[in-house]
């Protein structure tokens, strides 16, 4: 299925299963994106930041495309093609289009400053890649260190009408939701989809300041599910509650370095993948920190059954 500016719900960003030997795990791979799709989600995207993506081989990185596409049932796949020069830019998002992927996303690489290179390096990224392809925006200036104003992703959007998604992860972010739906409801701006990242940190409020969904990581996606589908049906308390709960595990997700770590020492425990393994180069948890992750599934069981691992 193809990504268009109606898409909304939750798209979990994959992480790659790997062996501890480093070795692509491709038995986790299936069984990862048969979860994604038996918990409810809208669709996934592959090959993120959280993904590893930099660490896969040109065919790994394809597998990993191929594999998400068999399971997902038919829903949208985004596929990270992010790369130094558009024409691997431009391989990677044909050859994922012709596999079946329903978009790709786009980040921005770290030299850009001004305004206008912003918008001028996706324009030559859409030439290179094609106009055919759906896109999304992401807008991450915390890892990426590029700050996109409401004004230049509405103009990156209207130069561009194979655009049909901003990935929202700045950070304090709420006022520029809200400014880019405000220009939309003057006219001045055509409606594409809003998902959200920043691991869900600010998902509850970000649903109610115009946000369509999350796309991002969390070792429990359904929670991410149950406060979207909760925003959406105008149940505030539910949506916070259920948020509330899962607080202070997305806190600790959330360190710098070792987030990943965390997601996918979770994620093992729950059956998910067979191993916490990073390719290298790529930190682990002490014993120290995987008590403490231990302590706040504990403490979490206690309000939702899911985290009884």
């Amino acid at each position: 299925m193809r990504l268009t500016p109606e898409a909304s719900g939750v798209f979990p960003i994959a992480p790659t299963p790997f062996h501890p030997d480093g070795s692509v795990d491709w038995t986790s791979a299936d069984r990862l994106y048969e979860f994604y799709h038996g918990i409810g989600s809208d669709g996934v995207t592959v090959l993120g930041i959280m993904g590893e993506a930099p660490k896969l081989e040109p065919e790994e990185s394809i597998g990993m495309v191929k594999r998400a596409v068999a399971k997902l049932g038919g829903k949208p796949i985004i596929v990270g093609v992010s790369a130094p020069g558009f024409a691997a830019m431009r391989s990677l998002a044909r050859q994922v289009m012709d596999l079946g992927a329903g978009g790709v996303m786009i980040a921005p690489p770290t030299n850009l400053r001004t305004d206008d290179q912003i918008t001028g390096y996706y324009a030559q990224a859409v030439e290179a890649i094609g106009t055919d392809i759906p896109f999304v925006i992401q807008d991450y200036p915390l890892t990426l260190s590029v700050v996109m104003t409401p004004a230049v992703i509405r103009k990156i959007i209207q130069d561009n009408p194979s655009c049909v998604m901003l990935k929202h992860e700045d950070w304090p972010g709420l006022e520029k939701i809200s400014t880019l739906r405000r220009f939309e409801a003057e006219g001045t701006l055509r409606r594409v989809a809003i998902l959200t990242g920043n691991g869900g940190l600010f998902l509850d409020f970000e649903m109610e300041r115009g946000a369509d969904g999350a796309n991002t990581g969390y070792a429990f996606p359904e929670l991410l599910i149950d406060v979207v589908k909760a925003s959406k049906a105008g149940r505030r308390d539910d949506a916070h509650d259920i948020f509330d709960a899962h607080l202070p595990l997305l806190r600790y997700e959330q360190q710098q370095g070792v987030g990943l770590a965390v997601r996918k020492y979770v994620m093992m425990k729950r059956g998910i993948l067979a191993s916490d393994a990073q390719r290298k180069p790529g930190p682990g948890l002490t014993a120290a920190a995987k008590a403490e992750v231990d302590y706040l599934l504990g403490r979490l069981a206690k309000h939702d059954p899911r985290a009884k691992i």
